[in-house]
């Protein structure tokens, strides 16, 4: 099995100095120095150009200056990137194609030669046709992508071949999301728990590609980051670089991937739901701030002053990420989304009376709903809505044989835990028990079965699951109680 691990960093042009000073001391440098000091690393970053900007401005060029080393050492590649972090399905093309090229050209004047991006990382790994077409006509050899992508369900892919999209000369490469999640929610932090997740797919002739935020690691996950350095150590995993991938396999044929991005669920795809968290057909909020971009885009798209400038910056997606009642949720991101992109429009020296004033009208509606939403508890009642299944005690809840199966699977894992010493682990398998049999589980921050699958600890769960279930069909009486 060939590994490679991807990182991308980002942060809005708007982040606060001291925010930016806490996250390039908790998680880059700490990173950089890391990996500089471990010939074995190989990994693949993106760094939006934004972000590039920022570190210049705020006197962290030392970053740049240790990601330049690791490129010049061979150690890592960059991949490209839309500089402003919009999500780019919500695009035109010609503005697809700008923010690319955008941040080519920020990354090649403050990184130099060492910037040659083969791959690309399209933002929160939004992808669609037209997505696509703009990245194959601008050169890139490879696209990464969710595996949610390739035929809108999970577990679906033949990781011993690299596939090309219909049509275009354009590779993709996936992201698998079960290994990728493992690590980046902390489920694990020992090489030991890594290698037992993994121990059926390493000696298979497959590639594994994990893609996970940068920041993850020291910033919201202090401490994480000596999972990384201990895994480029271990002489059991083979890590390469992203671009390795397409010169050790094997083509396997054309495909069509569907519309998504790496927050997409199966059943949002099926619903036609694809960008949920982006754009969502039923989100008043999410069509105004499409209405609002259309309109900044129509009136600067084609201009080269300020507002050219401030429509590039405003394009982001954060304020329709932060726009989703039941998921993510911030009043300030939505006013200052909605206030940026009116103010292209108000700066424009292409828009009329009429457009300003449809502009300041998107504008007040965006807030008037967003107060009005919260004011009224629809916030909360659509986050409870949400989490109401989770109230259920999973003794209460779980099929037949489903319960039994897991306490015995807990069971084992706590005895490998105390064999191995790991007292920690030990602790939460046994506390996890005492929650499930007393019905406390539903106070868990993260379910235990949740740990558990997202471990790769659940191979035995449906052969306990049958085991147990046949036993209850065989005492089970005809009534109920």
């Amino acid at each position: 099995m060939y590994w490679s691990i991807f990182l991308h960093i980002y942060q809005p042009p708007n982040q606060r100095p001291e925010i930016l000073e806490r996250i390039v001391n908790e998680s880059y440098r700490p990173l950089i120095k890391g990996f500089l000091e471990n010939r074995r690393t190989r990994l693949a970053l993106n760094i939006n150009a934004c972000l590039t900007e920022l570190l210049s401005q705020n006197g962290f060029g030392d970053v740049i200056e240790g990601l330049t080393r690791l490129a010049e050492n061979g150690q890592l590649e960059f991949t490209g990137s839309a500089k402003y972090h919009p999500f780019l399905p919500l695009l035109p093309k010609e503005e697809i194609a700008r923010q690319i090229k955008l941040n080519d050209e920020t990354n090649r004047k403050y990184f130099g030669n060492s910037y040659q991006p083969r791959g690309f990382f399209p933002p929160e790994m939004g992808y669609d046709e037209k997505v696509g077409k703009v990245v194959a006509q601008l050169g890139f050899d490879w696209i990464i992508l969710d595996e949610i992508a390739f035929n809108g369900k999970i577990d679906q892919i033949d990781f011993s071949k690299i596939y090309k999209i219909r049509d275009l000369p354009l590779k993709v490469v996936f992201r698998e999301r079960r290994t990728s999640n493992l690590i980046m929610g902390a489920m694990v932090r020992e090489v030991s728990s890594v290698l037992e997740a993994l121990k059926s797919e390493i000696a298979k002739d497959r590639y594994l590609l994990t893609a996970m935020d940068g920041e993850t690691f020291g910033h919201h996950r202090p401490g994480l980051q000596n999972l990384l350095f201990n895994l480029f150590q271990c002489k059991q995993f083979e890590f390469v670089k992203t671009s390795d991938f397409i010169k050790i396999f094997p083509q396997g044929g054309e495909i069509s991937p569907v519309p998504c991005c790496w927050a997409s669920s199966e059943e949002e795809i099926s619903k036609g739901e694809p960008f949920y968290l982006y754009f969502r057909k039923g989100n008043k909020l999410h069509i105004l701030f499409k209405s609002l971009l259309d309109l900044a885009i129509k009136v600067a798209g084609n201009t080269q002053g300020e507002e050219r400038i401030l429509l590039d910056r405003a394009a982001s997606c954060n304020a329709f990420w932060w726009a989703n009642p039941d998921a993510w949720w911030s009043i300030e991101e939505i006013e200052l989304g909605a206030f940026n992109l009116a103010n292209v429009v108000e700066k424009s020296k292409m828009a009329g009376r009429a457009e300003k004033k449809i502009a300041r009208q998107l504008y007040q509606k965006i807030v008037f709903f967003a107060f009005t939403w919260q004011r009224k508890g629809l916030i909360r009642r659509l986050h409870a809505k949400k989490q109401a299944w989770i109230k259920i005690p999973f003794k209460k809840r779980a099929k037949h044989g489903e319960y039994e199966a897991i306490i015995e699977i807990l069971k084992k894992e706590l005895a490998k835990a105390v064999a191995r010493q790991e007292f920690e682990q030990a602790i939460r398998w046994r506390d996890s028990i005492y929650k499930l049999e007393h019905g406390l589980d539903i106070y868990s921050l993260i379910h235990v079965v949740d740990q558990l699958r997202a471990e790769g600890r659940l191979g035995e769960y449906a052969r306990l699951t049958e085991k147990y279930k046949k036993r209850y069909k065989r005492i089970v009486g005809g009534q109920p109680e």
